[in-house]
């Protein structure tokens, strides 16, 4: 767009920020900006301050002017950049994943902290330099699973975070298992990738028997996408985010299902939730057997994550 005339760096930062605010509101507007200048300068908001008055590159000003018309046209700032934080790691993200949720990040907490319990293993709890390369040590921690990968940003932080477990990942899309896996050999971390359609039983033969079973499934019913942001339903994967309005809690049968036949003694399901869903899928898993059953409230007090034992 010929709106964006630049000349320094402050007028960088003021331009996209003032055109954002329609689409962003103030303080995420500044938050959008302060991360798409990051980028082009390679400096923090502090140390850019010494750059105020000095002109952008052609080669900032051509990148600056791309990435305003794809913010300006609803494209979030992650795929615009290419890059997603989760667990204090970057994460490349693109069209074919959903882009990580700070919910998420605090479903794999739980994970680490309830797997780092069982274990009673100090080797468990703390990650170890190398130890997700060939010559890290044996894998004694039982076998995790996670369904509906996408960009890896769980498998591959649990991989980290818990070196001593075998982290398997599954997604019935080709394109996120590329984004995954190349997440997991940027980040160092042994991952076992599987393509399939999870709500195909049959498709299970070649998985393990797991320790521990870990998703984030797609949840939101199809009559919802009417009132979500344009920036999430015209850019994020719709297989990845919706389900059935007739049969929303299609995954969570699958995964209840997957336990009850596949789960070990002394392993959990955990799975992020639907907001307004922690007491049907209750109810489901423990007309499905579970004998335990715990929904535990995010930091925005929302019901957003659940766990199940069979």
């Amino acid at each position: 767009m010929g709106l964006f005339l630049l000349m320094d760096w402050s007028q960088a930062q003021k331009q996209l920020s003032e055109s954002l605010v329609p689409l962003y509101g103030q303080r995420e507007a500044a938050l959008i900006t302060d991360w798409v200048l990051e980028a082009l300068s390679g400096l923090r908001r502090l140390e850019r301050m010494l750059l105020k008055t000095e002109p952008l590159s052609a080669e900032a000003s051509e990148k600056f002017r791309r990435y305003s018309d794809q913010l300006l046209s609803h494209r979030p700032v992650q795929y615009v950049l290419g890059e997603s934080w989760f667990a204090g790691m970057r994460f490349f993200v693109d069209e074919h994943v959903l882009i990580p949720r700070p919910e998420t990040e605090e479903l794999v907490d739980w994970v680490v902290r309830d797997v780092t319990a069982a274990s009673g293993s100090p080797a468990i709890a703390g990650e170890s330099e190398g130890s997700t390369t060939a010559g890290s040590p044996a894998i004694t921690g039982g076998v995790l699973l996670d369904v509906g990968t996408g960009s890896g940003c769980i498998a591959v932080t649990l991989a980290k975070k818990l070196p001593s477990v075998a982290v398997h990942a599954v997604d019935v899309s080709g394109g996120a298992l590329g984004v995954a896996r190349r997440n997991a050999e940027a980040l160092d971390a042994r991952v076992s990738f599987h393509q399939l359609d999870f709500l195909e039983e049959g498709s299970w033969a070649g998985l393990p028997r797991v320790r521990w079973l870990v998703s984030n499934p797609p949840y939101v019913p199809l009559r919802e996408k009417e009132t979500m942001d344009p920036h999430v339903t015209g850019s994020e994967p719709s297989l990845a985010l919706f389900v059935p309005d007739e049969d929303p809690l299609c995954f969570y049968r699958a995964l209840g299902a997957f336990a009850r036949s596949r789960l070990e003694k002394g392993g959990a399901l955990f799975a992020e939730i639907h907001e307004q869903s922690g007491p049907a899928v209750s109810r489901l898993f423990q007309t499905m057997g579970a004998t335990g059953v715990v929904v535990r409230k995010d930091l925005q007090g929302k019901e957003r994550m659940i766990k199940a034992i069979w």
